[in-house]
């Protein structure tokens, strides 16, 4: 049996690992045990302070604090806006492409919380539904030619009015696209729509127009069910103008475009003729299956082949009229005014790729018709028809009849356009208030065509978003058909000639002017139209629930 040690000769020395460094060794004075054991915080309170609240009267977290000076009070402080954008008051007064186009421009932090103007259930608005209405919605828009922009400002509406306040609409070209998030936390919701098939179709336009506007006003009730009713029946209707009337719009059109630059009643016959036929030409292609580039090309020769024919029968039957003026009338109902307008209006208003891609489209178009028609002058040079490029276009002689035809030029151009009836005689009417403007600058005060061409592409923006406005609809079926006059037929015929003659610095030349007119037209009617929304009050404002009463109960 071994016996313990209990000496201190009889221990033996620990190991390094069995005490610390900080461990007082052995023999010497241990120091005192705190009282408290627990280990501090560093947030602990130091000692000596209270944290008692401090006598007197209770204050509010909506004081202002000291720091802000007396030198004024809560109604002088400054607006609680961010930094770089301006504070924005939005009215209900105002159209809804103009408040949707306001928050559009807005950080989507800053906007403000929408109240949902349509009504849902209980379990909150159904957004595939919403999303797939907005997108649809959208679709007839932009394949009806609307600028981006108002295609955007449409469809945040939509979403709006049915309660998903952070939706983001993207329009491009030919695609639409959509992105819902609920929350900060979680996954948006996307969707996505492509345009293959366009067509110029106002009166359905309008109808949609029409649809979004009782969509986002608080008077009108319209269901989802009841919009997507309503969008089939906008669908489903058939064009206002038949075919035959269409071909005989185009040849009215080519003849008033005639007479325009100085044509007579052989050259309105020829003019006429000669664009009916191309009419049926591009119908045909199409109905094969060809594309608009080829449609466009045969569309464009037969109106080139009666002014060559006329020139060279002229002589022989005695006739001293203006060839030219058949094939500047032929022009006049090819040339692509409208695509030009949304494709300059969507490059002023930030939308590139759109502007881009509808520029482009209008390249293709204008190459077609300069194919097409130079295809016939080559051979009419070829068979030596003396083509005089030289002639000049006569626009002071007949002031009255000009008027008159500018008229009959616009009202062509709306029916092809499938305008509603109640809008046609609007549209003429500023069709010829824009001969007008253009010729009393042109012709009696001498100032450059350019300038005058602008000016009075201003006037027909200005008056067309008037009326936009205060009939609650599209601005384009006001304005496309009224800067029909104005188009650079001449210009574009002239140029043509020089090339097929192996003139090209006076060819060149001449489609330079035919390109600088037509800017001027598209820039003066987007600037128009900013300035009737910046300066000028709307027409219509407070009238939206009178007419509510007598809205239309079909899709047109």
């Amino acid at each position: 049996m071994v016996a313990e040690p209990d000496g201190p000769e009889d221990r033996k020395p620990q190991s390094d690992e069995a005490h610390s460094a900080f461990t007082p060794p052995f023999g010497v004075e241990q120091p005192p045990v705190p009282e408290d054991d627990q280990p501090t915080s560093e947030f602990a309170l130091p000692e000596g302070l209270s944290t008692d609240p401090p006598d007197g009267p209770e204050g509010s977290a909506f004081d202002l604090p000291n720091s802000v000076p007396a030198m004024y009070g809560t109604r002088q402080s400054p607006p609680a806006s961010p930094p770089g954008f301006p504070l924005v008051r939005l009215t209900k007064e105002a159209p809804w492409q103009d408040r949707m186009r306001t928050l559009l421009r807005m950080p989507v932090g800053d906007r403000p919380v929408p109240e949902p103007v349509q009504r849902h259930d209980d379990a909150g608005p159904a957004v595939p539904r919403v999303l797939d209405l907005t997108l649809r919605i959208g679709e007839l828009l932009l394949a009806g030619g609307e600028g981006a922009e108002d295609v955007e400002a449409a469809m945040f509406g939509v979403s709006r009015a049915y309660g998903l306040d952070r939706c983001e609409p993207t329009v491009t070209f030919t695609l639409l696209s959509i992105s819902y998030q609920p929350s900060l936390v979680e996954d948006p919701v996307t969707a996505s729509r492509t345009v293959r098939r366009r067509g110029t179709d106002y009166t359905r336009l309008a109808a949609v127009f029409t649809l979004v506007d009782d969509i986002t006003t608080e008077d009108t009730d319209v269901t989802l069910e009841e919009a997507y009713r309503r969008l089939a029946e906008i669908r489903r209707n058939r064009h206002p103008y038949p075919g035959w009337v269409l071909t005989a719009a185009s040849g009215l059109l080519a003849g008033s475009a005639s007479i325009l630059v100085g044509g007579d009643l052989v050259v309105f016959v020829a003019a006429a003729i000669g664009a009916m036929l191309g009419d049926r030409l591009a119908w045909l292609a199409a109905g094969r299956g060809l594309p608009e580039f080829y449609q466009f090309v045969v569309a464009a020769m037969p109106a080139a082949g009666m002014g060559v024919a006329l020139t060279e029968l002229g002589p022989v039957l005695d006739w001293t009229g203006r060839p030219s003026a058949v094939i500047t009338g032929g022009l006049f109902a090819l040339l692509p005014g409208r695509a030009l307008v949304a494709g300059v209006q969507d490059g002023l208003t930030g939308y590139y790729i759109t502007a881009a891609a509808r520029l482009l489209e209008v390249m293709y178009f204008f190459i077609a018709i300069v194919i097409g028609v130079l295809i016939v002058l080559y051979l009419g040079v070829q068979l030596h028809v003396q083509l005089t490029p030289d002639a000049a276009v006569l626009t002071h002689e007949r002031p009255a009849l000009q008027i008159l035809v500018s008229v009959t030029l616009s009202l062509a151009f709306a029916v092809l356009l499938q305008q509603d009836r109640s809008t046609v005689l609007m549209v003429s009417l500023n069709g010829g208030v824009a001969w007008i403007v253009y010729g009393a600058m042109h012709d009696t005060g001498d100032i450059s065509p350019v300038a005058s061409t602008a000016v009075a592409a201003g006037l027909v923006g200005l008056f067309g978003q008037l009326f936009s406005r205060y009939q609650f609809a599209s601005a384009l079926p006001y304005v496309t058909a009224a800067i029909g006059p104005l188009l650079p037929g001449s210009a574009t015929y002239f140029g043509l000639l020089g090339i097929a003659q192996n003139e090209l610095d006076k060819g060149l030349a001449s489609l330079s002017k035919a390109v600088a007119l037509a800017l001027a037209i598209a820039i003066g009617v987007n600037l128009g139209g900013e300035i009737s929304r910046l300066f000028l009050k709307v027409p219509g404002a407070g009238r939206a629930s009178s007419r509510r009463a007598a809205k239309r109960t079909r899709g047109f």
